[in-house]
């Protein structure tokens, strides 16, 4: 039986149920997670409040240099957006893993993570000290002490934020799209290790000016 029902307009929703899940955790607003997820699992990460954008990265489990790559899933896909349908793909060409419900209808692939640096340069020089997505993801990696620094944090996925291109080819950060409960579920292709920042960002409208928790589940591969 499929794990998905298509109900149009680019959104699907899951036949997956909260209680059949083998594993559930809620993410603060501002927190890493870090966690693997083995090759036909699915996996869910659920807006709880609306709006909030959670910085997402993916890696081939066997190999972590073998990571999601925006520029390869864009070509792939030839859409900069994220819905039902994506195929993440890694640097390598491995697919990573497969979006198979979506209940809000896109997600960026441009906007990155935020820095101590960058809320420097983008809003005011007294903001360098605010908790960063960068700063999270960093804090994941070496508590996971698996040999990953720094140099293996590339360019994320921002599911639930909304970025939008202008038509002179610029990013703008508006209000998101994302309902409280909206959701976008995966399924694994591959092992792989899944890395979230849950993003503190109080300084534009991609988490309303108020970050919220989100809730990440684990469904057990269809026989």
């Amino acid at each position: 039986m499929s794990a998905t029902l298509t109900t149009g307009k680019n959104l699907v929703e899951s036949k997956l149920r909260p209680e059949g899940a083998i594993y559930r955790r809620v993410i603060n607003a501002g927190d890493p997670w870090i966690h693997e997820i083995n090759k036909g699992q699915y996996f869910r990460i659920v807006d709880l409040h609306g709006n909030q954008a959670v910085d997402t990265l993916f890696y081939n489990a066997r190999d972590y240099s073998d990571r999601y790559s925006a520029q390869d899933t864009i070509q792939h896909q030839r859409n900069i957006y994220l819905t039902a349908g994506t195929k993440l793909m890694s640097m390598a060409g491995t697919v990573l893993l497969t979006i198979v419900a979506d209940t809000c209808g896109r997600h960026d692939t441009l906007g990155g993570a935020c820095a101590n640096e960058s809320n420097m340069v983008r809003y005011a020089i007294e903001k360098r000290h605010m908790h960063a997505c960068r700063s999270s993801f960093l804090k994941a990696i070496i508590d996971w002490d698996h040999g990953m620094s720094k140099r293996d944090i590339p360019n994320n996925i921002n599911f639930f934020m909304n970025v939008p291109v202008t038509p002179e080819g610029k990013l703008t950060f508006e209000d998101g799209i994302s309902d409280p409960g909206k959701y976008v579920e995966m399924r694994a292709e591959t092992d792989v290790l899944a890395l979230i920042s849950n993003c503190p960002q109080l300084n534009n409208p991609c988490n309303a000016y108020n970050p919220t928790p989100v809730e990440v589940l684990i469904w057990a591969a269809e026989p």
